[in-house]
């Protein structure tokens, strides 16, 4: 059986899980900044997903086949984008060469598909997730889906994508969490804050997390000083993020509440890609009892 989010939220060895997810969307974005820009955004994050789902075929959909018209339909549909900001997208895909042209079944509508670079990456995601619920279990969903990417991506991304626009909990885990995962390149800034956690004592108010060097984060992830500040400063009005010493002097710290949103809605996101993986390769494990008991 798959994890479910409540287990996951209450395993205190979930930290390393998601401080390790943390560092490879990091990784990812310093190897290649364009295809990371796609995570760094959750509406961005949630147009990729839509468009390989349509690409592969949702499950029990019937149909597959990305198209704009589809595409746009379909974010506006399920709540993700206006129809401007989905049709731009997808130009933007195209101009990047994450996405190309392709003949289709009616020659009056131009088909789209993932590139190889795009669908790579994406593999890559699925892969890095996969490894970390492995290592909670002792699974080998990780490498049954390296054995064959391709078919396993298509088979297991659109229940992914299915389930995560359908999810509140990952769509709208808290205030702040949706503060910086909203703003254009905030999740990469998100991702590195939640980076820093040394630790998380499940009673503390506030964690520090050492200095913060805002020069360091605008050069990493090229974003202007305006607009880093503008969400650090709407962050800790909500009491949310702070330095120990006024005028933004001294350690930064997070609060309980932020890094709890951010775990909780890790929690909901895996426990979908476990289900996802477990309906397409069948149960990681199968001492149940042995292997979910939290520690």
């Amino acid at each position: 059986m798959a994890f479910t989010a409540e287990t996951l939220a209450a395993d205190d060895r979930f930290l390393a899980a998601i401080l390790h997810c943390a560092d490879q969307m990091l990784t990812i974005y310093r190897e290649s900044p364009r295809i990371a820009s796609i995570f760094a955004a959750q509406q961005r994050w949630l147009m990729a997903h839509a468009g390989f789902a349509l690409h592969y075929g949702q499950p029990d959909d019937g149909k597959s086949g990305l198209y704009s018209g589809r595409f746009i339909d379909f974010a506006v549909r399920n709540d993700i984008a206006s129809r401007n900001t989905a049709a731009a997208f997808m130009q933007e895909m195209l101009a990047y060469r994450f996405l190309r042209p392709v003949p289709g079944p009616d020659k009056r509508t131009r088909y789209l598909e993932p590139t190889e670079t795009a669908e790579e990456h994406f593999t890559r995601w699925l892969v890095a997730h996969l490894t970390i619920l492995d290592s909670l279990d002792g699974g080998e969903r990780a490498g049954k889906v390296s054995a064959d990417p391709s078919a396993m991506m298509a088979a297991i991304q659109p229940r992914i994508a299915r389930s995560i626009i359908g999810s509140e909990a990952v769509r709208n885990p808290g205030p702040t969490f949706n503060l910086f995962n909203w703003a254009n390149t905030g999740g990469l800034v998100m991702d590195y804050l939640i980076s820093r956690l040394p630790e998380f004592p499940r009673t503390a108010e506030r964690v520090v997390v050492g200095p913060l060097s805002l020069r360091e984060i605008r050069e990493q992830f090229m974003i202007s000083n305006t607009h880093l500040k503008r969400l650090l400063t709407q962050a800790a009005n909500m009491e949310s993020v702070g330095w120990t010493e006024p005028s933004r002097k001294g350690d930064f710290w997070l609060s309980r509440r932020f890094i709890l949103e951010y775990w909780n809605y890790q929690a909901a996101k895996f426990a979908i890609i476990d289900a996802a993986a477990e309906a397409v390769l069948g149960p990681a494990v199968l001492d149940e009892p042995q292997a979910r008991r939290v520690v």
